[in-house]
């Protein structure tokens, strides 16, 4: 068993409230669980309106197809209006 951990530093440069931080982050967790079966939370920064933390980890039964993961992962990630990937820690168990 290999398990994947994904640890993001987000900047949400089109948040300009608390309130419109969570509507662009609620859509991207959402997004990201249900396209690719993977827990994910914020676990930093919340009461920061441009920044944000956020956890991803995932299980697979081959090393290969955990990288496989992670980098569709953030590749979808980048690619999500209005967030931007400022600092990317990635460990595999």
């Amino acid at each position: 068993m290999v398990v994947g951990v994904l640890t993001l530093e987000l900047f949400l440069g089109e948040a300009d409230s608390l309130k419109g931080k969570r509507k662009v982050l609620k859509s991207l967790l959402e997004r990201l669980k249900h396209r690719f079966n993977i827990s994910v939370a914020e676990v930093g920064r919340q009461d920061s309106w441009k920044y944000s933390t956020v956890g991803i980890s995932a299980v697979s039964g081959d090393m290969s197809h955990m990288d496989q993961i992670l980098s569709t992962v953030v590749r979808f990630v980048e690619n999500h209006n209005g967030v931007e990937i400022i600092n990317l820690q990635k460990e595999v168990y």
